[in-house]
């Protein structure tokens, strides 16, 4: 995480004091540079291309729950976690509509009034 920060404000501060502020050293912050990427994470990116897949196919009706069946439906061993931790953290979530519901019927057989208004003085004006 605090690796993450500097590299997010090393536009911005140099790095050996960025370093220094967030107490890490700057042979640290090169080691972090040079790593590769773990295998949670190169997993995660298999499983985020997959979910951002299905939510594109399903115009994003597909909430955690869902999602993690379809991504095991397909041979990926994922928890439901997982699913929405990574979710979570890349803006997916569920798009939920309603129907539109008529209120008013006015196709009916009934007496109209007519519209009125209030004169200055709060009577009726015809």
């Amino acid at each position: 995480m605090r690796f993450r920060f500097i590299e997010e404000h090393s536009r911005s501060f140099p790095a050996h004091r960025l370093c220094a502020f967030v107490g890490v050293s700057t042979r640290g912050l090169r080691a972090f540079r040079s790593r590769p990427a773990s295998r949670r994470q190169r997993s995660d990116l298999v499983t985020l291309a997959h979910i951002k897949e299905h939510s594109r196919l399903s115009l994003g009706s597909y909430g955690r729950p869902r999602m993690t069946e379809e991504l095991k439906e397909i041979g990926l061993d994922v928890g439901h976690r997982c699913v929405g931790r990574l979710m979570r953290q890349n803006g997916i979530s569920v798009v939920r509509t309603r129907k539109h519901k008529v209120t008013t019927d006015s196709n009916h057989k009934f007496n109209i009034a007519s519209n009125r208004k209030r004169c200055a003085d709060h009577t009726l004006c015809v």
